[in-house]
C-alpha cells in the first residue's frame, strides 16, 4: 500500500542519516476503505492525491513543533505491505493510518516538497496548523536519489 508521511526538511536528514523513518507508532497518510466510501464518485488517483494533500497539512504541525524548520512541506511516499498499516482511529482524517515499526528508506518512493517560493504561505500556514492549508502552491516531486541535496 502506498502511504504518504508526513516530514520537515530536519526529519528528513534524520531519516537519510539513520536509513529509516523510526517513531512508533507512525501515522500516515492512505487510501483508506473510509477515505473510498466518501469518494462521491472521485478516481483513484484523486484519492491519492487527496492522501498526500492531508499528509501536507500534517506536515504543518510538524513544522509549528520544530521553530527551527525551514518553512517547506515535506512529505514522503513509499510502498509497505498492508500487514503493516492499519486504521487510525484517533483522528478527524479519512485517510489517517498507523504504521507498525519503521518505514525503510529503501521503501520509501518519492518525496514531494514545498518549493522554497512557497516559504511566506507556509510560514503564515503554520501559526495555525489545524487549520490546514489551502492554496495554490503544489508540492514538488523528488526522487529518492535527489533527497540528500535537499538536506545539505
Amino acid at each position: 500500500m502506498r502511504i504518504y508521511l508526513p516530514s520537515t526538511l530536519p526529519a528528513l536528514a534524520t531519516v537519510l542519516a539513520d536509513g529509516e523513518v523510526r517513531g512508533a507508532p507512525i501515522t500516515a497518510f492512505a487510501v483508506t476503505a473510509e477515505l473510498s466510501a466518501g469518494a462521491g464518485g472521485r478516481d483513484g488517483e484523486e484519492l491519492e492525491y487527496e492522501a498526500l494533500r492531508a499528509a501536507a497539512d500534517a506536515s504543518l504541525a510538524l513544522l509549528a513543533e520544530d521553530p527551527q524548520a525551514p518553512r517547506r512541506r515535506v512529505v514522503l511516499a513509499a510502498d509497505l505491505p498492508d500487514k503493516l498499516i492499519s486504521p487510525c482511529p484517533d483522528t478527524l482524517h479519512p485517510a489517517a493510518v498507523t504504521v507498525a515499526g519503521a518505514v525503510p528508506l529503501k521503501r520509501i518512493a518519492s518525496a514531494h516538497i514545498d518549493d522554497t517560493d512557497a516559504t511566506d504561505d507556509i510560514t503564515r500556514a503554520v501559526a495555525a496548523p489545524d487549520a490546514g492549508h489551502d492554496d495554490e502552491h503544489e508540492l514538488l516531486w523528488y526522487a529518492t536519489q535527489e533527497l540528500k541535496y535537499l538536506v545539505e
